[in-house]
């Protein structure tokens, strides 16, 4: 009889520990929002709101749904992406709900319904078990690196075309289709990061060479330079177009944060932030939008006192005013959930205004612990892609959690006074079906990429020759 080692992979043996923590921590996460509700509900008129069980069950229901999915075909993936993402979520709805109480949302027609919301999560929750279900290996879009590239470009027109797109305060990123409106943009980051990806991964090393050496950096060659400049101009491009400095800001940063990992050449960062701050510049020299929101970061209290009344100018001046007294009055622990009034702001539950609720009702500690969740979500991506066995999952893996720290900065620099306004939605808390639908899909595209690089390896088949060496006993 010949002797048998019996080897158990440890990737095998911490599934299930795995599972059970991603459970235990879903419970907190769904937990925490409900007591949160409960709260806000105290806060407003003393009682206990009626919605908290429907809310509580159906916050239950999708995690339960996404977890057992995740369970099922993402066995080995990170346990910490999934809790996080709910917290975030149901958190969002509990600050949207509050602010629909407001009777100054309500007089204004901004009250958005938090149940709307809730419906928008459950659509999320579900592409993102689309995304388990029918992307069995991230490697297959590698593929389709042009396809995406085409399709990120038409996403991003999109709002340009007549009929179609909708101007809302001078800035055309959204389009309406029946009586819904949609922000192509939240999805094409993710398209594009297929496309960079694809790219960056064939092109790398062409990338990485360099031609000479300049004040310590190493720059690349002259005819290198070409899909950084074709980027650039294209985020200028809907900088002019759309009047959409997030987006514009997103798609070029990413470009670079994924370049630069794929090179190792930190004169990549430098000349994109050079080239980000000049074509900002050039574009705000002409662009009435660009030089509202400038004027509104460099001196809010003073543009609004000069600002003609119905112009983006004063609508600005008046936003930043409101949020940095927002800010001002949560202090360090905030006045409570349902005691604020950061319902003066306007569109309030809408892009990155909410993040101001999260100031004034929680204070600097809630902001902190926001900031924190984010923080996790975006190392557990940045961990994911460091697991990955593939150039092209590295790549990806890193493009979207660059995708999604650049989100967060740009929403909470803004509403924070770091740096102009943008007007783009902070991720799971603000109001709107894009965003959570896309941060969903995104979120998913990172456990599958984790559970890949998590999976233990298949043992090697053993060869003729070892066998033959094999010691028998009787």
């Amino acid at each position: 009889m010949s002797v048998v080692t019996n080897t158990t992979t440890i990737g095998a043996i911490d599934a299930p520990s795995r599972r059970n923590t991603e459970l235990m921590l879903l419970a907190f996460a769904v937990a925490i929002p409900v007591f949160a509700y409960i709260n806000v509900g105290l806060a407003l008129d003393g009682t206990l709101p009626a919605g908290v069980i429907g809310y509580g069950l159906g916050l239950g229901l999708m995690a339960a749904v996404a977890h057992i999915v995740v369970r099922r075909f993402a066995k080995y993936a990170d346990p910490l992406l999934l809790p996080l993402a709910t917290l975030l979520n149901g958190l969002g709805l509990v600050l949207i709900w509050r602010l629909d109480q407001s009777p100054r949302l309500l007089a204004r027609g901004e009250a958005v319904q938090a149940t709307n919301q809730l419906m928008y999560s459950a659509l999320g929750i579900a592409l993102f078990v689309g995304v388990l279900l029918v992307l069995k290996d991230h490697r297959v879009l590698q593929r389709f690196t042009y396809i995406s590239m085409a399709v990120a470009i038409v996403l991003l027109l999109l709002p340009l075309v007549p009929g179609l797109g909708a101007n809302v305060f001078g800035a055309k990123i959204w389009i309406r289709v029946g009586g819904f409106s949609i922000q192509p943009g939240e999805f094409a980051k993710i398209v594009i990061a297929v496309f960079f990806s694809g790219y960056l991964m064939v092109k790398r090393d062409a990338l990485a060479l360099a031609s000479r050496r300049f004040m310590g950096l190493y720059l690349p060659r002259g005819r290198d330079l070409g899909p950084i400049l074709t980027i650039w101009a294209m985020s200028l491009l809907i900088l002019v177009f759309e009047n959409d400095l997030g987006t514009s800001l997103l798609f070029f940063g990413m470009f670079v944060i994924m370049l630069y990992v794929a090179t190792e050449r930190t004169s990549w960062i430098v000349i994109g932030l050079l080239m980000s701050a000049g074509g900002a510049v050039v574009v705000a020299s002409f662009a009435s939008h660009v030089q509202s929101r400038v004027a509104a970061w460099l001196d809010p209290f003073g543009c609004r006192e000069t600002a003609e009344a119905g112009t983006n100018m004063l609508n600005a001046c008046d936003q930043m005013t409101q949020v940095l007294m927002s800010f001002g009055a949560g202090g360090t622990l905030g006045t409570g959930l349902g005691q604020g009034n950061s319902d003066l702001i306007g569109f309030a539950t809408n892009s990155d205004f909410i993040f101001a609720t999260v100031g004034e009702e929680l204070g600097l500690a809630g902001v902190m612990a926001f900031l924190l969740l984010y923080g996790l979500i975006i190392e557990r991506g940045v961990r994911t892609a460091l697991a990955a066995r593939d150039p092209f999952g590295k790549l990806f893996a890193i493009g979207l959690s660059g995708a999604f720290a650049l989100q967060v900065f740009v929403v909470a620099g803004g509403v924070m006074g770091l740096i102009p306004l943008t007007g783009m939605t902070m991720p799971f808390l603000a109001a709107g079906g894009s965003s959570v639908i896309a941060n969903w899909a995104l979120i998913g595209i990172l456990i599958r990429i984790s559970d890949t690089a998590r999976r233990p390896a298949p043992a090697p088949a053993p060869s003729p020759d070892a066998e033959m060496t094999q010691v028998v006993r009787p």
